[in-house]
């Protein structure tokens, strides 16, 4: 079964790729997408839908696209639908972190949420899977491994963050392993 799935991000394809190993997931050609997936939703399940539609009207074919936001408590659900401009349009992970542990300097609450909404259009209808990781804000970094907020979130019940965990580790209990396994039954029945 082949499914295209609305991402250039390197990292996210090689999460999904794990999570569907008897699909063939295509990441989005360059070339054909020279320019990033518009996002100008004001939630989540806005910008998935905003770029499955985009990849859906070029290709015709099946394909599926997601958002993820980090919600802290603390902060009213900031950076929430933001999380990857928070300190910017440039999108760099390093400065997304150091502006949130920053904004939550002295803040004695550190409860936060990973939160994915995918987006699914299969056959010309439109389908929707969410996946929530709940967890805190550490005070520092701590990890080599995943990306974006990883090296600063850790999940409840575990002692290390998304950083510090193999991709299995991590795919298993985090906000997108859940949405995609949502997706994963959801073709199962296909």
């Amino acid at each position: 079964m082949n499914i295209i799935f609305a991402s250039q991000n390197a990292n996210k394809i090689a999460e999904i790729r794990a999570k569907l190993p008897e699909h063939t997931i295509e990441g989005l050609d360059a070339k054909a997408f020279p320019n990033e997936l518009l996002e100008t939703g004001d939630t989540l399940d806005a910008n998935a839908l905003q770029k499955v539609r985009q990849v859906f009207e070029k290709t015709g074919k099946n394909c599926f696209a997601d958002d993820t936001g980090l919600e802290v408590e603390a902060l009213n659900g900031a950076p929430g639908v933001y999380s990857a401009r928070y300190a910017g349009e440039q999108k760099i992970s390093e400065d997304n972190m150091n502006l949130l542990l920053h904004n939550l300097k002295g803040e004695t609450n550190s409860k936060a949420r990973f939160r994915t909404v995918v987006a699914l259009i299969w056959e010309g209808k439109e389908y929707f899977f969410e996946g929530v990781c709940e967890g805190e804000i550490t005070t520092a970094k701590s990890g080599e491994k995943g990306f974006g907020y990883d090296p600063i979130f850790r999940p409840n019940g575990y002692d290390r963050t998304f950083a510090e965990m193999t991709m299995d580790e991590k795919s298993t209990i985090s906000h997108r392993g859940l949405a995609i396994d949502k997706l994963v039954e959801f073709l199962a029945g296909k």
